[in-house]
């Protein structure tokens, strides 16, 4: 790990920018193999997220999911109202729409699971369709970890990480990696990193190369918890509808179980009432931190309608981050946040 910004010329390396650090060379090499590709670190989640955007000719079209991120949603509608390019959202669950798309898109956007609804889409699938020659089909992997989704083994073009979130694990950090396999692509991210300055910080990388040495564990304990949560919470009084792709109940739960080995952390559930019954809840748990983000060790909670951008979500759906708490503190305090906000 090397805190250098520049290096004695007439080596490899004269400056950090252009020729890169040992630290994010281990990073990439880390990220890649558990993903079988090669991966390109970035100084967040969006910076990666807009170095493939940004590889979009003028006038393209650009496919998402309806149920997106909102950095990745606002991104693409401010290059769309610049007539940068054009954009068309499809359900994750048109299976058939996607596979049409793949053949008139420049970019196709597939974030599954999505945030917060948890959909599934059938990756295997609309990676396997023929695509526009010189498109890209990008895969946000966030939510399933490449411990439980691997799509360049799919067929995808380039996956997407937001190291700030599981692979980091512990909320300290800001980072992204894009994973590729071809060297053109590859080549493309890094030229794009090096004009826009999106370069992570050695400390960054080094907090990420830490959080990856508990990934697996972390992972193992957190996404077990969540399963159970998800199952507690389906009985719950106070809660109408639950979300998580582990449960038989979800309507994306075939794809899951074909896709992956286990369901993640993070889970989602409606509130019974109102918006401001649901913003309570988030209030009285004491334990659970009301808090954005996810996939660290301590667990937050969030409304998401509350966030600009989100507008198509319930106004009481809850977003659940599980950590490595002990199962029985969290459903406490979750349970007593509940019973109380229902007054």
């Amino acid at each position: 790990m090397s805190p250098a910004s520049n290096f004695v010329l007439g080596d490899t390396r004269a400056y950090s920018r252009d020729d890169g650090t040992p630290g994010w060379e281990a990073l990439e090499a880390a990220v890649g193999g558990l993903e079988g590709g090669h991966a390109v670190a970035f100084a967040s989640g969006m910076a990666g997220i807009a170095a493939i955007v940004d590889q979009v000719s003028v006038g393209g079209l650009i496919v998402i999911p309806d149920d997106c991120y909102q950095g990745v949603t606002g991104l693409v509608r401010a290059g769309e109202r610049r007539g940068r390019w054009r954009v068309r959202t499809l359900s994750a669950t048109e299976t058939a729409a996607w596979v049409e798309a793949c053949g008139e898109a420049d970019l196709i956007w597939l974030e599954s699971p999505s945030n917060p609804l948890l959909v599934v889409a059938d990756v295997d699938i609309i990676c396997a369709a023929p695509r526009k020659p010189g498109a890209t089909l990008a895969v946000d992997n966030t939510f399933a970890t490449p411990l439980n989704q691997r799509p360049l083994a799919l067929g995808a073009d380039a996956v997407v990480h937001s190291a700030t979130k599981s692979l980091g694990g512990h909320s300290d950090l800001l980072a992204g990696i894009v994973v590729a396999r071809d060297e053109a692509r590859l080549h493309a991210l890094r030229h794009g990193r090096k004009l826009a300055g999106a370069t992570p910080g050695t400390l960054e990388v080094f907090l990420a190369l830490r959080g990856l040495r508990t990934l697996a564990l972390r992972i193992e304990r957190s996404q077990r918890t969540a399963h159970e949560l998800a199952e507690r919470l389906v009985t719950h009084p106070a809660v109408t509808t639950v979300r998580y792709p582990g449960l038989t109940s979800h309507p994306t739960h075939a794809a899951a179980i074909r896709q992956m080995p286990a369901y993640g952390s993070v889970i989602s559930f409606d509130v019974r009432g109102s918006a401001d019954v649901a913003d309570a809840v988030c209030r009285h748990v004491t334990l659970i931190q009301h808090a954005t983000s996810l996939g660290a060790v301590e667990s937050t909670m969030e409304r998401r309608a509350a966030v600009p951008g989100q507008g198509h979500l319930p106004p009481t759906l809850l977003r659940l981050s599980v950590g490595i708490e002990s199962i029985d503190d969290l459903w406490r305090d979750l349970d007593a946040a509940l019973r109380t906000s229902q007054g």
